[in-house]
């Protein structure tokens, strides 16, 4: 028989996959898409504690937009997705550092701005972590590169013009009583946080701005006036833990928040409050020999930053671990931008109150 040199060949049917490789595709599909969101557009972090509260409370769960700053690609890829860097009470790893990639962020919509909520990884202590796998914090920027910062009785000034509260940011009262107990359900219901008493008629507390004028209106409290620490008591707690400032939370500064590009002078005062910056942040050595200060064993008399820097507060003042304690955020802990609230959740709650409805799917501002 002549074949037709023009005729196609019959294709054998293709092979069915199985339910279980039809699941499996799906999977991977399914977490391959997910990372990318994570990794590009939005991550869903949780609120651990109460540094931001008023504005963000324990228990609520937010999306934080990397759209917003630009996507930060990862220093440390080889990781289990999904997980914190370290998991159960053994602390073990969830990635692999043997590849570490430069910092490089995609652009973005914006700027961090003054007033912005920012999530970004906790740039105090004695890191043992890579830089993108260290536990996240969630504050409002107050300083932004090259601002000039001060806090003046509690109230934050940049660039000599005082810095607007949030509108629901807390702090520290003094509540003087007659003598006759507050009933402790109230305070619950105001969201009134009791940090001590200090004999039988006075209390410190932390009041909402909400609660602020039912507290005062009732009839055992005689005052309620501001805790402040006063300018020049030194408290060796707050950054840069050095004996040349007599700084404090409530009266600090004045401060320059570094700047790409900016060039300061090397002396004992600026070394205690950048030398984190000079040797963590840009992997730098600096010692000091005979009077003179030396970068990467070459004496210098000025050194120029490399990077831009945040001053991250919590809008709870007083109960806030923030840049007041551990100094500046550089740009490459930055994750993104805090945009809503989708889910609050009150421990302290019966299983029928848990969710706070009015928090659920929030913007945040």
């Amino acid at each position: 028989m002549k074949l037709n040199p023009f005729s196609r060949k019959k294709q054998a049917p293709a092979k069915k996959k199985s339910a279980t490789r039809e699941w499996l595709d799906a999977g991977v599909f399914a977490l391959v898409v997910s990372t990318v969101v994570r990794g590009l557009l939005f991550s869903a972090y949780a609120i651990p504690s109460g540094s931001m509260e008023g504005t963000e409370m324990t228990g609520d769960y937010l999306f934080v937009s990397k759209l917003s700053y630009g996507a930060r690609m990862p220093n440390t890829p080889l990781s289990i997705p999904f997980l914190e860097s370290h998991v159960t009470s053994a602390d073990i790893k969830t990635y692999w550092d043997a590849i570490k990639l430069p910092y490089f962020r995609l652009p973005g919509f914006s700027e961090v701005k003054r007033g912005d909520i920012v999530v970004f990884n906790y740039p105090g202590g004695t890191p043992k972590d890579p830089v993108d796998m260290r536990v996240h914090y969630i504050k409002r920027c107050v300083g932004t590169p090259g601002d000039v910062l001060s806090i003046v009785d509690t109230k934050v000034v940049v660039n000599g013009h005082e810095l607007k509260n949030a509108p629901k940011a807390q702090t520290s009262w003094l509540v003087s009583t007659d003598g006759n107990a507050i009933n402790p359900e109230l305070l619950q219901d105001l969201n009134v946080e009791v940090r001590g008493q200090l004999n039988a008629n006075d209390y410190v507390m932390i009041i909402p701005t909400d609660s602020f004028n039912q507290l005062k209106g009732l009839s055992n409290i005689k005052s309620i006036t501001p805790v402040i620490e006063p300018k020049g008591q030194q408290d060796l707690s707050v950054y840069p833990q050095s004996e040349l400032y007599n700084w404090n939370q409530d009266n600090y500064g004045p401060i320059t928040v570094p700047k790409r590009g900016m060039t300061i002078t090397l002396n004992d005062s600026t070394v205690a409050l950048y030398g984190r910056n000079i040797t963590l942040f840009e992997h730098n050595t600096i010692k000091k020999d005979n009077g003179s200060y030396y970068i990467n064993n070459k004496k210098a008399d000025s050194y120029t930053f490399k990077m831009n820097y945040y001053w991250m507060m919590g809008d709870n003042r007083h109960n806030s671990e923030d840049s007041r304690y551990w100094g500046f955020v550089p740009e490459d802990h930055v994750v993104g931008k805090a945009v809503l609230t989708f889910m609050s959740i009150d421990s302290t709650k019966g299983p029928l109150d848990k969710i706070r409805w009015s928090r659920v799917m929030r913007t945040i501002e």
